[in-house]
C-alpha cells in the first residue's frame, strides 16, 4: 500500500487496516514455519506496510493533539 493511499484514510480505518495486516502477517509466518512460502519477500513487505501505517497513524494522532 502506498503512502499516499494511507494518508487518505481516516484514523479509524488505518487502525483497522493495521489489525488486519498484523493478523495476516501472523498467518503468513505460521504457514511459512510449516512449509516454505513461495515468495518470502511478502513477509518483509507486510512488515514494512504495517510500519508505514503505524508511522502515519502516529503523525495523524500528534496533529490532533
Amino acid at each position: 500500500m502506498k503512502t499516499s493511499e494511507i494518508r487518505e484514510l481516516t484514523v479509524a480505518e488505518i487502525e483497522e487496516r493495521i489489525d488486519a495486516e498484523k493478523a495476516n502477517l501472523l498467518r503468513q509466518k505460521l504457514n511459512h514455519s510449516v512449509s516454505p512460502v513461495e515468495n518470502p519477500t511478502t513477509l518483509k513487505k507486510a512488515r514494512r506496510d504495517i510500519a508505514r501505517m503505524m508511522t502515519i497513524l502516529a503523525e495523524k494522532q500528534n496533529v490532533k493533539s
